[in-house]
């Protein structure tokens, strides 16, 4: 795994040891980041849970202006701040070694712009995180929510709690969903 582009561009990116972290494929990352490139430069990027802090290094190489990045594990808080360093992009980037429910509630920005997710599967963490992040000061109509999930993840219930999708897209073996609060979500 490596930094696509950017200021960081090919730089090797380390990964927490065992089966409980599940990387995103370069090829995938590259997609993801040509659909999000014109939202990217000087945002506030969150990545939760983040795991080797592979997305939330290429939105900072690429020219978001600060990248929380939330993971309970000790193994991957580690690994981030290691790759954060070694990319030279400590300074623009906050590990909080916490729970992603408890974690939402350390981000310190008036207005996050786009939060990315890649909790573990088929545990209904997605509608879990989804659900404690409408009730967020820092997220608001103009705020992009990405949830990486498996195909056969249901998302029937977003509207139902204040969501709607704006896009959707398919890969292999897992998908990219771009999620909006309220009616204007377009």
């Amino acid at each position: 795994m490596r930094v696509v582009a950017g200021t960081a561009r090919r730089l090797p990116l380390k990964t927490p040891k065992g089966a409980d972290t599940r990387p995103t494929t370069d090829r995938i990352k590259e997609t993801l980041f040509n659909i999000l490139q014109t939202d990217i430069p000087d945002c506030v990027f969150v990545d939760l849970f983040s795991g080797s802090g592979g997305i939330g290094i290429e939105a900072l190489s690429r020219g978001a202006r600060k990248a929380y990045f939330v993971d309970s594990s000790s193994e991957a808080a580690a690994c981030i701040t290691e790759n954060l360093r070694f990319t030279r992009l400590e300074q623009s980037g906050v590990v909080l070694k916490r729970d992603v429910f408890a974690g939402l509630y350390e981000i310190r920005e008036p207005r996050v712009d786009l939060i990315f997710m890649d909790p573990p599967y088929g545990k209904g963490l997605e509608r879990q995180t989804l659900e404690q992040l409408r009730n967020m000061r820092y997220v608001d109509q103009d705020t992009m929510i990405i949830v990486e999930a498996a195909l056969a993840t249901d998302f029937s219930y977003l509207l139902e709690i204040g969501y709607t999708i704006s896009r959707e897209k398919i890969y292999k073996t897992n998908k990219h969903v771009f999620i909006r609060t309220g009616e204007d979500a377009s």
